[in-house]
């Protein structure tokens, strides 16, 4: 969906604290996307992205929970490939993030539009994607809270929805919103699923509560079989028949699901999608390191300049 321009001569001018609202992005269950202005002396300008928890929810404090935790955790993440936050505030339309403004699009956007004019996103494009994905994940996976101690963070939500591409040619991960950490102040409710079904691990699909980084891992796993196929791997016509395929149904194997993928790089692959998480990559790091070699060695690696090329092209 494009950007909403907000229409000033017939709603004004709308300011959360400094910020001047430009556009509406995107609206989820939670919050809403903004793009927005920062203007200063001299003609100083800086645009920026706010993420505003919907007003409803203001006063539910697990939400409210949820979304501090989330600026919390992703403000202590310093690295190219994670969307910075600037800054966190309450106004009067409610709790907001700010945070650093990626001109490009989603990965979920750039497939869908590929798809649209029957084409893949080529191969060397979608594995340079996925490096910096699980580059940014690392980092998460090791972040330490200010004693030092790792704060066990886990994503839970890794899908294309969250993979922001830029004409800059980096690929950064966002939206920490259902992360679990040992220090979030918000808790998950037994019983109750956070993320998205179709890129789930199994264990998380099941509700286990000793979640670690390799969940991250197959669901990487899953973003990176889905584009090299180019069709979905679990996700069925409702929910329960989704959660079904991701516990019980054989996963296909890549390159006889689709010929043209390179076994080696099919083989890199199926190891992050083991359900048994002990034969999984044990780190995201360890899964990038073997796709780049694999990736390198067959010729299906672009340059972040050719990424740079390619979504300006798109877009």
């Amino acid at each position: 969906m494009p950007a909403r321009l907000i229409d000033v001569d017939h709603e004004g001018r709308q300011l959360v604290d400094r910020y001047e609202l430009v556009a509406e992005i995107a609206s989820g269950g939670m919050a809403t996307v903004f793009l927005a202005r920062l203007s200063g002396v001299g003609g100083f300008q800086r645009m920026v992205a706010i993420k505003r928890l919907h007003p409803h929810l203001a006063g539910d404090q697990e939400f409210v929970d949820m979304f501090l935790d989330e600026a919390r955790l992703a403000a202590g993440i310093h690295h190219p490939n994670v969307v910075s936050i600037l800054e966190v505030g309450a106004s009067p339309r409610g709790y907001y993030l700010v945070m650093e403004y990626i001109e490009g699009d989603t990965l979920a956007r750039l497939l869908a539009r590929a798809a649209t004019s029957s084409q893949r996103v080529p191969e060397p494009i979608v594995i340079r994607v996925v490096l910096d994905m699980l580059a940014g994940l690392h980092a998460a996976h090791e972040l330490k809270d200010e004693t030092g101690q790792p704060t066990s963070l886990v994503h839970r939500d890794v899908s294309p929805q969250n993979l922001l591409v830029g004409v800059d040619g980096v690929c950064r991960i966002t939206d920490f919103g259902v992360a679990r950490a040992a220090t979030r102040l918000a808790g998950t409710r037994v019983g109750q699923l956070k993320g998205k079904i179709a890129y789930m691990a199994p264990e998380q699909a099941l509700g286990q509560t000793d979640l670690d980084r390799r969940a991250d891992v197959f669901a990487a796993g899953i973003v990176l079989w889905e584009v090299l196929a180019g069709r979905r791997l679990f996700k069925s016509e409702n929910e329960a028949a989704t959660l079904s395929r991701v516990l019980n149904d054989p996963i296909p194997v890549l390159h006889e699901a689709a010929p043209h993928v390179d076994p080696a790089l099919s083989e890199i692959v199926m190891k992050a999608l083991e359900r048994d998480r002990d034969k999984r990559y044990a780190t995201a790091a360890e899964f990038a390191d073997a796709l780049e070699r694999v990736a390198t060695a067959v010729g299906k690696l672009a340059a972040p300049k050719e990424l740079a090329q390619y979504v300006t092209g798109v877009l």
